[in-house]
């Protein structure tokens, strides 16, 4: 696949308009023949009418349209979504004519468009909303295309993923003067460069958009949601709307649960803790973490040095295993900090299972909001958890033990259940983290190209910058080599460490 696919199917479009006309040799209706319906103004989830992407190759390509949308309809969709780009995604106009004559809820048509004249196609073909890919639009056509979308009473849809997309909108609205019509933003968790992933990109980006736009101005959750209890996750975040693709064309029978899971989903502490992590992401150096913790001076001191996050392991057969009264300590000490209004660094409780009393310790305080996160550490531990759906609203995260291919694919199966990030640490045995060991280059990389790498195992002052320039990881997690004997900091390794950064 290309650097930049999206410039690909852009200049792909221009190209076929040139010979083909802006309707694509598609019969365009005179007259629209249904009312314009409102597009997102509850919460609600858009499914979309896919055939193929560039990125999935093909996903349903003998999908019949009008029977999908009903489907989609019929399993509580606010909104059909209806690609129309022909080269990548085998959508077509035709498509969105037959949905439109099908379906009575709003409709939007999604495409790459470049020019006003393709929004008088998209509202006689019957469609209510439009997208508007701000990345690939000069802010005077942007403007000049919102001023066409509030002539015909229809909605803006417009996709933002950089701030610079936010800046060109707030002036393109301005140019718009009094012709700027209903605005829905999207936020792709899809890079339409390279089709990476990142749950996080739409969640560090809402508060900005609202910041911008107005606080009543509903945003969109775009791509990436492949199961009903990352849908779920998604609803958790803020979003007045999921727009889904793939996972609901492969299957219209999962459709009803996806719309269910996300519309039902109401803010959580582990969806809290996400935006925290979000909002932290625009430093140029990686987080830090510092783990294996096991008393408050070498707490507070990697607190003072820089740490992101204060790492506690409750387990009991570990050396390094921690107590409930430390931990309390040290949240007493970083409220302190809070109040002096100093970056607090959040307390991470790390499990191996569920059912041990160290564990059970852990996700009480968690539960009360002294730890903000759980690691779950190993697929034992995640297995437990995910069974009780319950804690699913605690904050927490997963840590996959890699040593080979199949650690990857764990790690794949952990972000299609909605987990924004999997920490990737190395294998050894039996043992669980503090190994000393770093994982293999090759499935460093494999990790990395899942989702932004989170990375602990083996890392010290003496590698940690190559380690950096090398897999330019999101976050780093330190344990064993930081320590004068297990569970025990050493605090001119941490000092040097730090200076390495």
């Amino acid at each position: 696949m290309a650097a930049d696919i999206l410039t690909q199917i852009v200049e792909g479009r221009k190209a076929d308009m040139e010979t083909r006309g802006l309707d694509f040799g598609y019969e365009i209706p005179q007259e629209r023949k249904r009312r314009v319906h409102p597009f997102i103004q509850e919460k609600g989830v858009v499914l979309e009418v896919k055939r193929a992407s560039p990125s999935k190759g093909d996903i349903a390509p003998k999908l019949n349209a009008s029977e999908t949308a009903l489907a989609y309809q019929e399993a509580g969709a606010s909104a059909i979504s209806v690609l129309t780009e022909e080269n990548y995604f085998k959508g077509n106009l035709g498509d969105l004519i037959s949905v439109c004559q099908s379906v009575d809820v709003a409709v939007l048509r999604k495409d790459f468009l470049v020019c006003p004249d393709e929004i008088d196609i998209a509202y006689k073909c019957g469609a209510d909303a439009v997208l508007l890919i701000a990345r690939i639009l000069e802010k005077e056509v942007l403007a000049r295309m919102l001023e066409r979308v509030s002539s015909f009473g229809m909605t803006a849809f417009v996709e933002l993923r950089l701030a610079d997309d936010l800046q060109k909108l707030v002036e393109a609205k301005k140019l718009a003067g009094a012709n700027v019509p209903a605005i829905v933003c999207g936020v792709n968790a899809r890079d339409l460069k390279d089709f990476s992933i990142d749950l996080l990109t739409p969640l560090g980006f809402l508060e900005e958009i609202k910041a911008a736009m107005g606080q009543d101005c509903n945003v969109v959750f775009e791509s990436g949601i492949r199961t009903a209890q990352a849908s779920s996750f998604a609803g958790s975040l803020g979003f007045a709307g999921l727009l889904l693709g793939e996972a609901a064309a492969r299957d219209t029978s999962k459709a009803a649960s996806f719309v269910k899971a996300f519309v039902s989903g109401t803010e959580t502490p582990n969806a809290l803790a996400w935006k925290k992590i979000a909002n932290s992401r625009k430093a140029k150096k990686p987080l830090v973490k510092i783990c294996g913790l096991t008393n408050k001076e070498d707490a507070m001191a990697a607190a003072d040095l820089g740490a992101d996050l204060l790492g506690f392991v409750f387990c009991e057969a570990s050396p390094r295993n921690a107590s409930e009264s430390v931990v309390r300590e040290v949240r007493a000490a970083l409220q302190d900090l809070s109040q002096a209004k100093k970056a607090a660094p959040l307390l991470v409780g790390v499990i191996t299972d569920t059912t041990s009393q160290q564990a059970k310790a852990a996700l009480s305080l968690a539960r009360q909001g002294v730890l903000d996160f759980i690691q779950l550490h190993g697929e034992r531990a995640a297995n437990e958890f995910f069974a009780d759906k319950e804690n699913l609203s605690l904050a927490h995260y997963c840590a996959a033990n890699l040593s080979g291919a199949d650690g990857v694919d764990k790690i794949q199966g952990l972000l299609n259940l909605g987990e924004p990030r999997v920490l990737t640490d190395a294998k050894v045995g039996d043992k669980v983290g503090g190994t000393g060991t770093q994982v293999a280059e090759d499935l460093v990389f494999e990790a990395k190209k899942k989702s932004p790498l989170w990375l602990a195992g083996g890392l010290s002052a003496d590698n940690v910058r190559d380690v950096i320039e090398k897999y330019s990881p999101e976050l780093i997690d330190a344990s064993s080599l930081l320590e004068a004997a297990p569970g025990k900091k050493d605090l001119e390794k941490l000092k040097k460490f730090f200076g390495e950064l």
